[in-house]
């Protein structure tokens, strides 16, 4: 979605340097007037008198004598004339961009305007000895009543976890888990069976690099080693001896052996059987529960907040659609068009013509529906903290074991997916405080009835995407909030929870 501009920052043509400003702050003399209101468009003209641009050039003139050695004379005595030689354009360029800055930005603030887009500024006269006149075209963020999501009614899930259900998913994690012990002596390996031997392997007669190996275990039947190998070994005991033959794979990093025959001799010095996983308060402690009981909790809340965040999606939904209820008078064109470029992203221009009422109907209630969060959440103080970000981050590090690195890196090299992660949870957070100040209609449902209602909502949403037309895309651009600009979009991820061990 478009981002909605909540700043009163503006610019020139030119760069304005970020960091400590060589200026001390001058008295302002400005006259500024109002012109040309056309609904959310409005000019503002803006004189800033000659002394004061004076009093600017100045105090610049003067900073750099200071640090300017000229030959001939003595330090910080350069002559203003030989400086605006040098200099001039170059200072006349910083203390414009510095004026224009602070004065627009005055003139905004004093006249409560919230720009909804970067201003664009139109230099009507400036120069050494004059007044700085320029007007500055603006269009402005709506008016908004966010009184009315206080009246937003929507149910709230709860769901009801029946213990055989919570018993089930134990059980299926016990399953999951292996629990080798050894085997008698007399026992022939079967597949499944853990092998353990050691070996020492030739091709063509000869050694390779590899090719002896100690205490190498195999689960017999997943054929994970070389192809073939696991059922040679098969039907053995403890202390046998075994030549394995085999073809080395063509991707084996000895390049002048690979496809090629090799023999291993192989010496079986344990199998082990895999054991049923004993559910007790051990197993849970391995799973990082303090006991069975204790699990048994876990497990059980797990399961609650998988539904329950899939449910919250219909929750969302709710307050969405009532939200899209809401009226405004005017919606800024410029966020509407910047909005249609963004969905219309990869589609051929033919398509945009065919679909042009649909796609410009869909960003307009994007827009919409993001101007009315955007001003709830600020009305209401909502922030991201940078806490909160980065707790948001190391989730996605879980979420991607060793490969934490990539993640890092990504978010480093990609500011734009710093401020679109940030703007997610700018609007979970809004969402969370419409639900705290809205009407909740608290259900408490049992996992059928959860899961029948989400069967439901799913074939509605097959339903309605089956009569959209199959070239607009999806509604998947994520919401992205920086430091001085939110934008806001509908989401419908699904969140689940892992038991891990602690």
């Amino acid at each position: 979605m478009a981002e909605l501009v909540d700043a009163l920052v503006l610019g020139t043509s030119r760069a304005i340097g970020e960091g400590s400003s060589p200026f001390r702050p001058t008295k302002q003399n400005m006259k500024v007037t109002i012109e040309n209101k056309k609904g959310l468009g409005k000019d503002i003209k803006v004189i800033v008198d000659k002394k004061t641009m004076d009093n600017y050039l100045e105090e610049r003139y003067e900073e750099i004598r200071k640090n300017y050695t000229l030959k001939g004379f003595r330090p910080g005595k350069a002559p203003k004339e030989i400086l605006k030689r040098q200099f001039g354009d170059a200072i006349m360029g910083e203390v414009l961009d510095k004026v224009l800055k602070d004065t627009s930005t005055k003139a905004l603030e004093e006249n409560k305007i919230r720009p909804a887009t970067q201003p664009k500024i139109d230099l009507k006269k400036y120069g050494e000895g004059k007044d700085l006149e320029y007007v500055m075209s603006v269009t402005e963020l709506p008016k908004i009543d966010t009184k009315k999501l206080q009246e937003i009614k929507f149910d709230d899930y709860k769901v009801k976890i029946d213990k055989k259900f919570t018993e089930e998913r134990i059980n299926q994690i016990a399953k999951s888990q292996n629990n080798f012990k050894d085997a008698k002596d007399n026992h022939k390996s079967n597949k499944n069976d853990l092998v353990v031997f050691d070996y020492k392997a030739t091709s063509n007669g000869k050694e390779f690099k590899g090719s002896e190996g100690k205490d190498t275990q195999l689960i017999l039947g997943k054929d994970l080693f070389i192809k073939g190998f696991d059922d040679q070994l098969i039907g053995l005991k403890k202390n046998d001896n075994k030549k394995v033959e085999v073809i080395l794979p063509e991707n084996f990093p000895e390049k002048d052996i690979a496809n090629k025959k090799a023999i291993f001799e192989c010496v079986i010095k344990s199998i082990k059987i895999n054991h049923p996983v004993e559910v007790n308060d051990d197993f849970a402690k391995n799973l990082g529960a303090k006991d069975l009981i204790g699990l048994k909790e876990l497990i059980s809340k797990q399961i609650n907040d998988e539904y329950k965040n899939s449910l919250d999606v219909l929750t969302k939904s709710q307050i969405l659609d009532q939200i899209d209820k809401i009226k405004i008078d005017e919606v800024p064109q410029e966020l509407v068009d910047q909005e249609l470029s963004v969905i219309s992203h990869g589609m051929k221009e033919e398509e945009i013509k065919k679909n042009k009422k649909e796609l410009e109907a869909k960003a307009k209630k994007r827009i919409k529906t993001g101007l009315i969060l955007n001003e709830f959440g600020q009305k209401n103080n909502v922030k991201v903290t940078e806490q909160e970000l980065n707790l948001e981050i190391q989730k996605q590090f879980q979420m991607m074991p060793g490969q934490e690195k990539i993640v890092k890196e990504y978010y480093e090299k990609n500011p734009s997916a710093i401020a679109s992660l940030r703007g997610s949870l700018y609007e979970e957070k809004i969402i969370k405080e419409i639900k705290k100040q809205g009407k909740a209609n608290l259900k408490e449902i049992t996992k059928e009835e959860a899961e029948k209602l989400l069967k439901a909502e799913n074939e509605k949403s097959l339903i309605a995407s089956s009569n959209k037309t199959t070239s607009i895309p999806k509604d998947t651009k994520p919401p992205s909030k920086s430091k001085k600009t939110t934008s806001v979009k509908k989401t419908t991820t699904k969140k689940t929870k892992k038991v891990s061990k602690k």
